[in-house]
């Protein structure tokens, strides 16, 4: 974990005041959960989150309403396992896209000061900057455990190696020690294949979404946009039992999103990660509004076809090229008319 700073201190602006007051920003942002992060950063809380958080609380009666809207359509909107959509909501992503933000905050310090030749302070900043990121890289391997090729190459080197020791333990007759030996190698077979599994997943990686892509839950029915990806879940196991990925189809070994819900849809959920099987495109384009606190700060804005354009940052966190919408002829040929 990161040091010195817990997600509550985010509702401190630049200059040190709060933005509203903390119940609200609990309410609607589900922060209560401690996360640690860089002490450097407790002097720079994004006003950005805060002024979101203002502008929500700034019409209660017309927040009031979409509570009321929500649970009621909620009450009805359950999964065929009796599931709701609350079961998906991911504080883990939720607190990943925060420490984002604190990345790109501190970087456009560093460029600041820079820019206005504040030399001592850009490197203090770029100093801190090293720290966060190598703190978060970390938290993603603490998450997502050692490379599962690596973990899967490992528990065979023991598997070879458990077996010789059973020879031996059979030519020496020591067959107490042999059926242990035994017990043993079985295990590791069934974590080896597991590994096995999971490593091909990642290998093979094949996503059906993109970042920005607008999608729609299939269960639940909710909008949302794409803002996040692994190649298999990971989440920890009691979040998994809880979201009762284990009935899924495709299990856990496949890709897991991280999605922005529509404030309008529910403005409790904020973030969710759900399992690709459970997440539809639209058959044709979704350029209606879509109001989510994060999606200023994670896109540019909508191409022609309604989706989200991730900032640079956020499609290199992820590795994904530049989305490039098909060329249509027919739209230039009505542009010339025009």
């Amino acid at each position: 974990m990161v040091q010195g700073l817990s997600l509550n201190t985010l509702t401190t602006s630049r200059n040190g005041a709060f933005c509203g007051s903390m119940p609200s920003w609990r309410k609607h942002f589900k922060l209560t959960r401690k996360t640690q992060i860089s002490s450097v950063i407790e002097r720079h809380g994004i006003w950005h989150l805060c002024h979101q958080s203002l502008v929500l609380r700034g019409n209660p009666n017309m927040l009031k309403q979409r509570n009321v809207r929500v649970e009621a359509g909620w009450l009805f909107k359950r999964g065929d396992q009796g599931l709701n959509a609350s079961s998906e909501q991911s504080e883990a992503a939720n607190e990943d896209i925060l420490i984002f933000f604190f990345q790109l905050d501190l970087a456009t310090r560093v460029q600041y000061a820079l820019n206005t030749e504040q030399y001592d302070i850009a490197q203090q900043l770029r100093n801190k900057l090293t720290e966060v990121e190598a703190e978060v890289i970390r938290q993603q391997e603490a998450k997502r455990g050692s490379s599962p090729k690596s973990e899967a190459q490992d528990k065979a080197i023991s598997i070879i190696r458990l077996r010789a020791d059973l020879q031996k333990a059979i030519e020496s007759e020591n067959y107490a020690l042999a059926a242990k030996l035994r017990d043993a190698i079985s295990e590791l077979e069934a974590e080896s294949l597991a590994a096995s599994a999971k490593a091909l997943a990642h290998e093979n990686a094949n996503y059906s979404f993109r970042l920005g892509q607008r999608v729609r839950h299939k269960n639940f029915g909710y909008r949302a946009v794409v803002c996040g990806m692994d190649p298999v879940c990971c989440e920890s196991s009691s979040w998994m039992q809880t979201a009762q990925v284990e009935k899924l189809h495709r299990g856990s070994n496949q890709p897991f999103y991280q999605v922005l819900v529509d404030v309008h849809a529910d403005p409790n959920l904020l973030v969710a990660y759900v399992s690709e099987e459970n997440l539809l495109a639209p058959d044709e384009p979704d350029v209606d509004q879509f109001d989510h606190p994060y999606i200023s700060f994670l896109f540019y804005g909508m191409d022609a076809a309604g989706d989200f354009i991730p900032i640079k940052q956020l499609r290199e966190k992820y590795n994904r090229p530049r989305h490039e919408i098909p060329f249509d002829p027919l739209d230039e040929g009505h542009g010339s008319d025009a």
